[in-house]
């Protein structure tokens, strides 16, 4: 039990995010009293279920160009790219051995990206823009034959037609780091809370501490929300309502597993990401016989209770036929589930707000575990300075309007093309006289009925209104009356002021 104390920085959330924003802090200020709360078993968080991948340009879409927020957001995993491997030696150090040595060692360099040939037009757009890309930033990487990926053996029918090898991209054992980023916290004299926060305390615009599940209270002269999906419960009563996008749970399942047969993958091999969801992948783990596969992915307003069924037999089967026949007979060692913490736009929550001292570092859905190293530097230079001025960053201030990157009616039409396509490729079959228009017709005609009911409609991502707001609301109003109360509060709240 903490007793009431205090400390100079209280970070919320033990995951990759909250213990990399402690470790760099406490380089740069030793004498700073940092603490970092949450539970040891980190039940449900995003960070436990990673791989993790190390991607900045295999997460390149059709849409990465088509507004500077999500250019910004591009440019943020170029710069964690270029840090990762310089940034993971230093918390091999910090750590010490062994657990720091095994996060070094942990890390593959390389990823094959490879696009298949029962894809639909949004994996493909997804694969192009990838490779225009790379030729565009000068990135290092290879154009191959598919038969050339080491590991790669699909079923004959799911043969992919093209390939590239991203040099400098790849994974690294997240248990492994996360382990690191504990040892170097502690060897940092950051204190460890074994806890959750139940309330951040605020008083006269200011952050005074957080209040513990267990009853106690820890005074903090900051307070860094790096909760994941949890965050927007802890500022709903301190924030105005519509101030900030709300967190919602970027549901997925993965598997560690065990290879039987000799061979797989010697690098991260993913395809690039398909409509409503993330990229398939198969990444080595400290040695050529233990796996991660992953990943699904499922958007919900509420926080899911666990695993679907139905979403990782998708996985499973994907996985065998798409990138390695031969898992069929591996050994299942571990099942694994998280939400990422997604906003209601799907750029991220990072910086201060007006309550003098609350600082955000969540809402990173996919980017969370490759952008950690430049989430953490940009919040300990916020947290012990003003810090530099930087564009990109401000455009994921927490304290913003939801940030649209296309009109409604083009959400509403990439929306109904994601459903379709994702249908298709996940067994929808048709006799010849028919195609899949009425599965996009229906999608977009729910999106209309949908959007008639919001008072103050904005253009959702394609995935979020998808997965959040049409499938997950079947049978369920709430989806729908949340947003609109959302969309109303941050209509009131981050409207022009009138003409005097």
């Amino acid at each position: 039990m903490v007793r009431e104390t205090s400390v100079d920085v209280a970070v919320v959330g033990n995951g990759v995010l909250g213990l990399a924003v402690a470790v760099e802090t406490a380089r740069r200020a030793p004498g700073l009293r940092i603490a970092v709360i949450g539970p040891p078993g980190r039940a449900g968080a995003a960070t436990a279920a990673a791989g993790a991948m190390l991607n900045c340009f295999g997460e390149v879409t059709r849409y990465t160009g088509w507004h500077p927020a999500a250019q910004a957001k591009f440019a943020l995993a170029r710069q964690a790219l270029d840090r990762w491997p310089r940034w993971l030696e230093q918390l091999a150090d910090d750590a010490g051995p062994p657990t720091g040595e095994t996060a070094l060692r942990s890390h593959v360099p390389g990823t094959f990206v490879v696009l298949g040939g029962g894809v639909g037009t949004i994996a493909a757009d997804n694969f192009t823009a990838l490779c225009r890309a790379v030729e565009e930033h000068g990135e290092p990487h290879d154009v191959i034959d598919p038969a050339d990926v080491p590991g790669l053996a699909p079923a004959p029918q799911a043969r992919p037609l093209r390939a590239v090898h991203l040099h400098r991209e790849g994974c690294v054992d997240a248990r492994a780091v996360l382990a690191a980023l504990e040892a170097a916290a502690r060897r940092h004299r950051v204190r460890m809370v074994p806890d959750t926060v139940s309330e951040v305390l605020v008083s006269a615009d200011t952050v005074r501490g957080v209040r513990l599940a267990d009853g106690s209270t820890l005074g903090a002269g900051a307070v860094v929300l790096a909760a994941g999906s949890r965050s927007s419960e802890l500022t709903a009563d301190v924030l105005p309502p519509g101030a900030v996008p709300p967190l919602l749970h970027g549901a997925g399942s993965a598997l560690l597993t065990r290879r039987t047969r000799p061979g797989g993958a010697r690098q991260a091999i993913r395809t690039p990401n398909r409509a409503a969801g993330c990229g398939l992948h198969l990444l080595p783990l400290l040695g050529t016989e233990r796996q991660y596969l992953g990943a699904t992915n499922f958007i919900t307003c509420t926080r899911p209770d666990g695993p679907v069924v139905g979403a990782a037999e998708i996985l499973i089967r994907s996985a065998r036929q798409e990138i390695d026949q031969a898992l069929a007979g591996s050994q299942l060692t571990a099942w694994m589930w998280g939400a990422r913490p997604i906003t209601l736009d799907g750029f991220p929550l990072i910086g201060s707000c007006p309550v003098a001292g609350l600082h955000f570092a969540t809402g990173t859905y996919r980017d969370g575990f490759h952008c950690a190293p430049v989430i953490a530097r940009h919040l300990a230079a916020r947290l012990l300075g003003p810090g530099p001025a930087d564009a990109d960053w401000a455009w994921f201030t927490p304290y913003r309007a939801p940030i649209e990157t296309m009109t409604v009616e083009q959400s509403l039409t990439e929306t109904a093309t994601h459903a379709a396509e994702t249908a298709r490729e996940h067994g929808l079959s048709l006799p010849f006289f028919l195609d899949d228009e009425p599965v996009a017709t229906y999608v977009r005609d729910r999106a209309h009925r949908l959007f008639d009911r919001l008072g103050h409609p904005v253009a959702l991502p394609p995935e979020i209104l998808l997965l959040a707001f049409i499938l997950a609301a079947r049978g369920n109003d709430h989806p729908a009356r949340w947003l609109a109360d959302h969309l109303h509060a941050a209509h009131t709240h981050h409207a022009p002021a009138p003409d005097a």
